[in-house]
C-alpha cells in the first residue's frame, strides 16, 4: 500500500527510511546531506562499503543504528573517481533495478513500513512522473506500507500510514 506525504521524512516512524544515492556518493546535498548529519556513523559505514564491497548501480545497501534502519538505493551513477564524489544522473534502469532490489528487502526482513523520498527527483534529475509508476509496479502490493514523502515540510511529523 502506498501513501503519499507530506512532512520531514527524518521524523518518519516508519520502520525504515529509504532513499536513492550514487555508488561512491560523499552525501553532499539533500536528504542524504541531512542523514549523513545525523549519523555519521552510518556515512562512515556507507563508505567503508564502497571500499570493500565496490556497489553497482541498482543495488541497494542497509544501516541499522539504534531505533535507526536506513535503505540506500543505488539510483545514480558513480562518480568519476576525480570528480570528488559528484554522483551523476539516476537513471530508469538503476531505479527499477534498486527498487526491485528493495522489494526483496522488505519482503525478507518482513518490514512492516517504510518511508521514502520521491526517489531519483532531486540530485538524480529524474521526474516524479517518470518515477512514480515505478515505485507503484515494484512496491504497491506488498504487505509493507509504503510513506512516500512527496512533499517536504521542515520539523513536521506526516501522517503516516503505519
Amino acid at each position: 500500500m502506498i501513501h503519499e506525504v507530506q512532512g520531514d521524512i527524518l521524523l518518519s516512524r516508519a520502520s525504515a527510511i529509504a532513499h536513492g544515492v550514487a555508488p561512491n556518493d560523499h552525501f553532499e546535498q539533500g536528504l542524504a546531506l541531512s542523514l549523513r548529519e545525523r549519523h555519521p556513523e552510518m556515512y562512515q559505514d556507507f563508505r567503508r562499503n564502497y571500499h570493500v564491497n565496490h556497489p553497482d548501480c541498482g543495488e541497494i545497501a542497509h544501516w541499522q543504528g539504534p531505533g535507526t534502519h536506513i535503505i540506500h538505493l543505488f539510483t545514480q551513477e558513480k562518480a568519476p573517481e576525480r570528480a570528488q564524489g559528484h554522483a551523476g544522473k539516476a537513471t530508469r534502469t538503476h531505479v527499477h533495478k534498486a527498487l526491485r532490489n528493495l522489494a526483496r528487502y522488505i519482503e525478507k526482513e518482513k518490514l512492516t513500513s517504510l518511508a521514502i523520498s520521491r526517489l531519483a527527483t532531486g540530485v538524480g534529475g529524474l521526474s516524479w512522473a517518470e518515477v512514480k509508476p515505478e515505485v507503484e509496479a515494484q512496491l504497491g502490493k506488498l504487505e509493507c506500507r509504503v510513506n512516500v514523502y512527496s512533499t517536504y515540510v521542515a520539523g513536521k511529523a506526516a501522517e503516516e500510514a503505519l
